[in-house]
Parts: C-alpha cells; structure tokens; sequence
C-alpha cells in the first residue's frame, strides 16, 4: 500500500471546528478529497480548495482510497462507518479508514473487525491540539491499528501533526487519548481556580501569567485557554458537551478497569454544570464560568 499526493484519493466525513484545517491541509500537501459533512456550509472552506460534495458517506468511500472521519460521538461514528449509508458499505477491498473521532475503545475494535471481513483496513487516530493545533498542522495523533497500515499513512499524519505515535493495535489510540483527557480534566480545574484566585485577591491577571506560565505551575491549558478566559473569550477550540462525553467514556473504561479515578469523576459533575448552565457549545474552559458562578463571581476578565 502506497499512500501518495496526487496518486491517493482522499475521503473526508466531518467538517468541524478541526476537521475543515485537518482536511484543508491534506489538499494543500496535493491530496484530492471527496467530502461529506450534516450541515453542507461547512465544506465551503475546502471546497474552494478544491474538494468534491458527496451527499453520504457511502458516496464518500465510493470515490476515495482513505477515508477520514471526525465526527462529535460514538453514536455518530457508528452511522456515518458502520450504517446503511456509512463509508464501509462504500468501501472496496483495499481501502482504508481512519476515524479520528475521540470515541470508545470498543467500537474502534469493532470496527477494525468488520472492514477486515471486507478486506478493508481500519484505524483509530484521536488526536489533541484543539482548533489552534488543526489551524496550524501540530496536531498529537495517537494511533491504534496495524503497524503497515499506520506506517504508509505517514504522509496524512504529517500533514496533520507533529507527535504522531502508534500506540499499539484497534482501540489503542483511543485508550491513550482517554489517558489525555483525564490529565486535561484536573488540570482545568487548577487553570480556573488559580486565575478565580488571582481576580479575588486584585492581582493583574497578565502580570501573574508572566510568572506562573513558564514555571512549574505552567501547562497547555493555561497558557493557551487561560488567555482566552483572560480575554472573556470563550469561543470553542474543542466543545464542552464533547469533553463531558470524552470523560464519560474514560469512566467506563475505569470502572471495566476496577479503577478508581476520583478527581476525573469530580470533573465530570463539575462540567455537567457548565452544559445544565447552558454552555455545552462553548469551549472547555467554560469550567471557569461555573466555578466562578459557585463564588458569585460575575466573570468579566481583566
């Protein structure tokens, strides 16, 4: 199998906050790409690079070598690879799909499962960066699937990402972002509550990022989206609804485990506020809104 611009047909389902710049650069590294997205407005973007509209994923993987997808949940990775009209029904033997979906272990093994009773090849590729990571092509993929396959798709990771690493086989890359998301989820605890701290004692909050970003104290989140809640700018980079899923998934899989993972299970109910609150579509770091709500904190940055 060799995967090659301007040889290799590409197939991209999900047009998100990342999927429109993931598959935007696979065009511009001279990719052709077929697209699917629910709502067509999103595909704007990389059809004027150059991208065809399929009306279905089927359609998808009826014009495509390599199938993309980024979607919101596992329900959705389901219909839009495994359905009537998802890209397996579409897919000849030879082809290869890529979920890139943060969704369960379980069903990235059962989806490794059925392609290969169809002579189709099948990974799992969660990543981590959020929109700025997608924008500017630094994406962490974690990989699960079989080490050829993984290996001749190194021009699409490379398009994509900067840490791309295989895990190990189906289902692997999604275990390893589950261990992401649980060093996320405590960590935007401390962001917000560390700059909540810092409002309340009359600090300027810029001024105390200068010393707290670079030291021990310092981490992606904060550098990245405690700028933004600095700001009042909560706009998504990743949705808030979608994190409380990814958590959810990371709880099963602990519990199947006999685990215990306190701190992550406090983060789950913390943000399932912010989505009862009305604030599931905006960015994680809307945590900061609830836990300044639990002081009677009116938010409004510096």
């Amino acid at each position: 199998m060799n995967v090659e611009p301007g040889k290799t047909r590409i197939g991209w389902i999900g047009l998100g906050v990342m999927g429109r710049s993931m598959c935007g650069h696979l065009i511009d590294k001279g990719f052709s790409a077929t697209v699917y997205t629910r709502t067509k407005s999103t595909a704007d973007s990389v059809v004027a690079k150059g991208a065809v509209w399929a009306d279905s994923p089927k359609a998808v993987a009826e014009q495509s070598d390599v199938i993309f997808s980024i979607v919101g949940f596992p329900s959705d990775v389901r219909e839009v690879l495994l359905g009537a009209n998802g890209a397996l029904a579409g897919c000849e033997e030879g082809n290869v799909l890529v979920d890139m979906t943060t969704s369960e272990p379980s069903l990235a093994v059962e989806i490794y499962e059925a392609a290969k009773a169809k002579g189709v090849a099948s990974v799992d590729a969660p990543v981590s960066g959020g929109d700025v990571g997608a924008q500017e092509a630094r994406l962490s993929i974690m990989i699960g699937g079989d080490e050829k396959v993984v290996t001749a798709l190194g021009p699409c990771w490379e398009a994509m990402g900067k840490a791309i690493v295989r895990q190990g086989g189906p289902g692997a890359g999604q275990h390893t972002k589950m261990v992401n998301q649980t060093l996320i989820a405590s960590n935007m605890i401390g962001v917000c509550e560390g700059l909540l701290y810092a409002h309340e004692a009359g600090l300027d909050l810029e001024t105390v990022m200068q010393s707290v970003a670079s030291g021990a104290a310092g981490s992606w989140s904060l550098s990245n989206l405690g700028t933004r809640m600095i700001a009042n700018n909560f706009d998504p980079g990743f949705f808030v609804e979608h994190f409380v899923k990814d958590m959810g998934i990371a709880l099963a899989e602990a519990k199947r485990m006999n685990l215990a993972l306190p701190g992550l299970a406090l983060a789950y109910q913390l943000y399932t506020a912010v989505i009862a609150q009305g604030n599931g579509r905006l960015g994680t770091h809307a945590l900061h809104l609830a836990l300044a709500g639990l002081s009677d904190i009116d938010w409004k940055g510096r």
